[in-house]
């Protein structure tokens, strides 16, 4: 059977052939296998040799120290340890995010809400990102910590960090940023962006699922608790016994998305374009989220006279996400789309379609010629 065209490279990525070969060496006997916390053998120091390496190409990336990566096993756990950690001990403390936030970080604060903790939610404008002047706005005397994503899953939309690492640093307060989705899609460099906290997956860097890491911040030095606790691993800020072969992989991923980071960029931009224009003949097609400030491996539309669902399920041989896929189990539409101001049934005209290392041409002509077809037919039967 032919499997349909992957374009949900935001959902996931394939795990590089490159970086799979790297991992299978820390598997078995005959390779790297042991406790990278086992200090008293040769075993036990090569693990950790290759730990430390991989938190070298990690921080390599994002320009850090590599004593500023924290392992964790994905985002979502660098989320909630970097917002969690941030404001515990903080009796009357506030927290300032948005509404079109990951589910890790929007869940998380929702969490600290039952805690006591006060949280303003900032709405996007309507090109899905959030400003400088919003956050300012939103300050209070006792803010603890603001946390924006770099770049949006659904829409690609990128925050300008920079700006808003800035305010926050003159006023003191700290700043985590989920930069799941910018890595490996945009240079990052925390030496020149005020950041306090940075979470990172592997798995949407062509890397393996189950591992993510943590920038803290060293100088000013960022102080977190820890969430999980155990025998202090990691500095005392995440015990548990480190997964070798997986942060092996996911160090391997981000040497490969520094070295590659020009080339994928620039080969996603000539995909982007020959989709939306092979798209632009189609009446009633409109964009989602920002045509400029955004990355170029993801792009949401909308149809008019046409719903998702009923698109998805047209076509049948494209990969495709009608939003995130930490949200994909419910019917309800995007409460990004309508976090930047589409009412429900924009919304659920939706659908993201998101390209990456591995997309070809010949499969952007296939999914635009699948689409201008199923839209029209659709919309025949009305």
């Amino acid at each position: 059977m032919k499997k349909p065209v992957y374009m949900d490279y935001a959902a996931t990525t394939p795990v590089d052939p490159a970086v799979a070969a790297e991992m299978v060496k820390y598997l078995t006997l005959d390779g790297v296998f042991a406790n990278p916390a086992s200090r008293t053998h040769v075993y036990g120091w090569q693990a950790e040799a290759a730990v430390e390496n991989a938190r070298k190409q990690v921080a390599g990336l994002i320009h850090a120290d590599p004593r500023e990566i924290v392992w964790t096993s994905g985002a979502t756990e660098s989320d909630n340890l970097a917002i969690k950690g941030a404001v515990a001990g903080k009796a009357s403390a506030h927290v300032i995010t948005s509404v079109i936030e990951h589910k890790a970080v929007l869940d998380t604060c929702k969490w600290l809400e039952g805690q006591g903790v006060e949280v303003t939610w900032l709405a996007p404008h309507q090109d899905g990102r959030i400003t400088a002047d919003q956050v300012e706005a939103a300050l209070r005397d006792n803010t603890a910590l603001v946390s924006l994503m770099m770049v949006n899953n659904e829409l690609g939309s990128v925050t300008d960090i920079a700006a808003i690492g800035e305010l926050l640093r003159a006023r003191g307060v700290l700043f985590h940023v989920d930069a799941a989705q910018a890595a490996g899609k945009i240079a990052i460099d925390v030496g020149r962006m005020p950041v306090d906290l940075l979470s990172l997956s592997a798995h949407k860097v062509y890397g393996p699922k189950g591992v993510g890491a943590l920038y803290v911040r060293r100088s000013p030095d960022v102080r977190i608790e820890s969430q999980i606790h155990g025998g202090g691993h990691e500095r005392g800020m995440r015990s548990g016994t480190l997964p070798t072969h997986q942060i092996v992989g996911m160090g391997t991923a981000f040497a490969l998305a520094q070295e590659k980071l020009e080339e994928d960029v620039a080969s996603l931009e000539a995909l982007r374009s020959q989709f939306l224009e092979g798209l632009a003949g189609l009446d009633g097609m409109s964009l989602n989220g920002s045509a400029e400030a955004r990355v170029p491996g993801i792009v949401n539309l909308s149809f008019t006279g046409v719903d998702a669902e009923s698109l998805m399920l047209g076509l049948r041989e494209l990969a495709v996400s009608s939003g995130s896929a930490c949200a994909s189990a419910t019917i309800e539409p995007s409460f990004v789309l309508r976090g930047i101001g589409l009412d429900d049934e924009q919304a659920h005209r939706a659908l993201r379609f998101s390209m990456g290392r591995y997309t070809t041409d010949e499969e952007i002509e296939f999914a635009v010629a699948q689409i201008i077809e199923v839209v029209g037919r659709l919309r025949s039967v009305r």
